[in-house]
């Protein structure tokens, strides 16, 4: 598979590229354009994807661990069982996202956009989403143990079967 590990792809152009299986580990992908690409099980841990735009991407069971998301384009991408653990999302855009399955624990989604995505089963145990706009998302069978939803928007979100244990709803409305 490629290996662009490392790699400087400062606002490189790659919509619609085929990169399933790549390794694109701690590469700088800052406001790259990856819309639509296939990142299929693609190593993105500890890559700058600031400002990157991954709109509609394929990111299906792809490692996004600690990697840096803050203020990039997520809408409608499938993030289908992806690895988002310790990743920075805060500002992120991910209206309609599909997070279902995905491993958000301790992930930090201050200040994201997360209207109408998909967060089905996800595990966002000790995340923080702190003003997070969380509007007609769904939330059924998610973890949230432990999570920080202060001062989050929840207007008409499904938390059905959520585990809220320990969440911190302050001023969340």
């Amino acid at each position: 598979s490629l290996d662009l590990s490392n790699a400087n792809l400062y606002r490189v152009n790659l919509r619609k590229a085929n990169l399933r299986d790549a390794n694109l580990s701690c590469a700088n992908l800052r406001k790259a354009d990856l819309s639509s690409a296939d990142l299929n099980k693609a190593d993105l841990a500890y890559a700058d994807l600031r400002n990157a735009n991954l709109r509609d991407a394929n990111l299906r069971n792809a490692d996004l661990s600690c990697a840096n998301l803050r203020k990039a384009d997520l809408s409608s991408a499938d993030l289908n069982k992806a690895d988002l653990t310790y990743a920075d999302l805060r500002k992120a855009d991910l209206r309609n996202a599909d997070l279902s399955r995905a491993d958000l624990s301790r992930a930090d989604l201050r200040n994201a956009e997360l209207s109408e995505a998909n967060l089905r089963n996800a595990n966002l145990s000790n995340a923080d989403l702190a003003y997070a706009d969380l509007r007609n998302a769904d939330f059924k069978d998610a973890n949230l143990r432990n999570a920080n939803l202060s001062n989050a928007n929840l207007r008409k979100t499904d938390l059905a079967d959520a585990d809220l244990s320990n969440a911190y709803l302050s001023n969340a409305y």
